[in-house]
């Protein structure tokens, strides 16, 4: 299933535009806020569908009746882009675990790239909502293998993944490796140029929020 949170306008999409237009992209902590903004309203939206418990509660002037969440999610993100996004979850679900993905793309000279993993921590994700940040979905490839490791010995009652933009190619691969999961994004494009890059998209983003890299 896919929600994309700009089918109507709100703040929101005021938000998507700024991270999209470069006369707005050059101030890092503008862009960091509006992806975390994005992050805090998928959060949001997610809770609707997590299971809760009721519970009584003693205030000051007798018992209320209220809900709680029954299990507190695990909160997953792919370093260093995702952070962000991952923090506007975080500022929601301040209870939550949390897992981490280091993973990169290494390009080749012929203008292909593979996905480089190499750590991976992760408290047991076992029968609790596991949500997963990646701001942007192009190819797929990097998100499937983080969620293939994540889920390789153990099963989440529910597999939820945020993003500020997903791109067609991107949402079809993920929903043949994982049909349960629910896409949440911020906006959808369709086209993929050969090295991977979702168009219009809006660039790097983890460049835009912590400066260019150097990669050999």
């Amino acid at each position: 299933m896919v929600t994309n949170l700009s089918d109507n306008n709100s703040l929101l999409t005021e938000w998507m535009r700024e991270i999209r237009d470069l006369s707005v992209q050059g101030d890092r902590m503008r862009f960091r806020r509006n992806l975390e903004r994005i992050g805090e309203v998928a959060a949001y939206e997610i809770s609707k569908l997590l299971p809760y418990n009721n519970t009584e509660v003693q205030t000051a002037l007798g018992v209320a009746n209220c809900s709680e969440l029954a299990t507190q999610p695990v909160l997953a993100t792919i370093l260093r882009a995702g952070m962000p996004l991952h923090q506007g979850l975080l500022n929601y679900y301040d209870k939550a675990d949390n897992a981490f993905i280091a993973a990169y793309r290494k390009h080749h000279r012929d203008g292909s790239f593979e996905i480089v993993q190499h750590y991976v921590t992760s408290p047991s994700i076992e029968g609790r909502p596991l949500i997963i940040a990646d701001p942007m979905l192009a190819t797929g490839a990097s998100l499937v293998l983080a969620l293939q490791t994540l889920t390789e010995n153990e099963t989440p009652s529910q597999l939820h993944i945020v993003c500020a933009i997903a791109c067609t190619v991107g949402v079809e691969m993920v929903a043949r490796k994982f049909p349960s999961a629910h896409i949440w994004c911020g906006g959808i494009d369709d086209e993929l140029t050969a090295r991977g890059y979702i168009v219009p998209g809006l660039g790097d983003a983890g460049d835009l929020a912590y400066g260019t890299k150097q990669q050999a």
